[in-house]
């Protein structure tokens, strides 16, 4: 007999590797050996394939020795998705598939001992490795039909399949295949019920900063004593973010559904909330390669409370991301990359009492204990938050006249924050925060007098060149929600005002 080949691949980061399955036998004691640094899901896979063979009424050998080879062996593989190409592999070397009907073809997906297939995680990214690799046809598991109708292009051609008798069948042209229907998703907001804007007293300025932020994708830091309202402020944020686009929606389900048993397109801006008790591998990502939390805020918030609780060191692992919008984990055999152009909105108190200048309690800190808080916030890492804001504590007088259902104020903002990203995306395809130097200058448009009162604030408040121009990005946000198509010296006076020390 020869040796017979299929076709598989591996999720790899936002990509997937190909992998070629070759199979061989020869007389001998009957087992069935993988090879090529394969990981202990695919070594257990071995009792998987030979049950679903047998319990799908196909030959399986009883005398011979199955060698299964997966190529390239330098590459290291994790999952259960080369399960359905190994047992096509096993059937196409005796002689149970014909070779031409599995040539030029990607399978993919887990097998059940019974025969039926199960979904698999990163569908879109196997789909897009066999389109780079031009393979004409993928297999793919029934339940994740949904997640690869988001691929919109006509090669490969995606075939959904329930059990490995169907594809059997539909390779022998006993059945015709299921053609995915390219649908198209509608993209949706955060379902929520609440906070909204209008059930917070007060804090004008917060709420303003707040709809500032979330329009120009700003990074946001809330300083406060405690019961100030700003974990309150900050969770209103999911009913001000809008819905992805298409576009939006295929890069936020290739990374959710690396990590997630998803088989739904993620249809919704992600709003990440980590513990500050959570370990940095699952906050910055690389246990067995996949992406901390940091990568799926991708495209949405990642929302810190009790900021200066978190590990120094994670914080600190910020900085790379929050400048270049991607990072890069590096492990033993491999180096992944992860987009990470997330919007950072953190929370804290001004010291470790909480209330350290609110005027009303004293602060108990001791100057060391105050010292070492402020430590953990180191200044380059302040100088990337655009908006630095502090919430003060509410009088009951304003907390009881706060007795409005109306959520008027909410969708004011909403709408001003819907207008504001449609004005920047139609201008230069991106939020604003994304903009380079050079792009901020051209769109922001300054006259003489205006660039002279930036220049001066800057030399007053010693502003770093990267202050500098993330208080001009700000303020072309703040023109973007006034529908002013140069910025303003008003509009530069309110985001300075959003830098206090903190």
């Amino acid at each position: 007999m020869t040796i017979s080949k299929s076709f598989s691949a591996i999720p790899s980061g936002i990509i997937a590797n190909l992998v070629t399955i070759e199979c061989d036998s020869a007389k001998g004691l009957p087992t069935l050996n993988i090879v090529g640094m394969a990981n202990k899901t695919i070594e257990e896979s071995r009792e998987r394939i030979r049950a679903a063979i047998r319990n799908s009424d196909f030959y399986y050998p009883t005398k011979d020795k199955i060698t299964i080879n997966l190529a390239p062996a330098g590459l290291p593989k994790t999952g259960s998705h080369l399960d359905l190409a190994i047992a096509v592999a096993i059937l196409t070397h005796f002689q149970q598939l014909p070779l031409e009907s599995v040539m030029n073809t990607l399978f993919v997906g887990e097998l059940a001992l019974d025969g039926k297939i199960r979904p698999i995680r990163g569908i879109l990214n196997v789909v897009e490795c066999a389109a780079k690799n031009r393979l004409k046809h993928i297999f793919i598991p029934s339940d994740n039909a949904n997640q690869a109708a988001l691929y919109q292009k006509k090669i490969p051609e995606i075939i959904p399949v329930s059990t490995l008798s169907e594809l059997w069948q539909i390779c022998m042209g006993y059945q015709e295949p299921k053609h995915l229907t390219k649908n198209v998703v509608k993209n949706t907001e955060t379902e929520t019920n609440g906070p909204f804007l209008d059930q917070i007293a007060g804090q004008t300025q917060a709420k303003r900063a707040l709809t500032v932020a979330v329009a120009g994708h700003h990074n946001l830091l809330l300083s406060g004593p405690p019961g100030a309202g700003k974990t309150m402020l900050a969770s209103t944020i999911p009913n001000l973010l809008p819905p992805p686009t298409d576009k939006e929606i295929f890069e936020l389900t290739k990374l959710h559904s690396l990590v997630s048993d998803i088989t739904e397109p993620y249809t919704i801006r992600p709003f990440r909330a980590p513990h500050h008790s959570s370990s940095r591998t699952s906050l910055i990502g690389g246990a067995d390669g996949l992406p901390g939390e940091i990568t799926l805020a991708h495209l949405g918030v990642l929302y810190l409370d009790e900021f200066p609780e978190f590990h120094r060191d994670f914080l600190e692992s910020l900085r790379q991301p929050m400048e270049s919008r991607q990072i890069t984990l590096t492990t033993v055999h491999q180096k992944i990359r992860y987009p990470a152009d997330f919007m950072l909105v953190a929370t804290m108190n001004p010291c470790p009492c909480g209330f350290l200048g609110s005027g009303e309690q004293i602060c108990s800190c001791t100057p060391g204990a105050l010292m070492n808080y402020r430590r953990k916030l180191s200044g380059p890492l302040l100088d990337r938050i655009d908006l630095q804001i502090k919430v003060p504590r509410q009088s009951t007088t304003v907390l009881v006249k706060n007795t409005t259902s109306s959520t008027q104020e909410h969708e004011t903002a909403k709408n001003l924050i819907r207008k504001a990203l449609n004005t920047q995306f139609n201008r230069c395809g991106k939020f604003n925060a994304a903009l380079s130097s050079v792009e901020t200058i051209n769109y922001s448009r300054l006259d003489e007098p205006t660039q002279q009162f930036l220049d001066n604030a800057a030399r007053t408040l010693s502003l770093s060149a990267r202050a500098y121009f993330k208080t001009l990005k700000v303020a072309r946000t703040i023109a973007d929600l006034e529908s002013s198509e140069t910025v303003q010296k008003s509009h530069l006076a309110e985001a300075l005002q959003y830098r206090q020390e903190i």
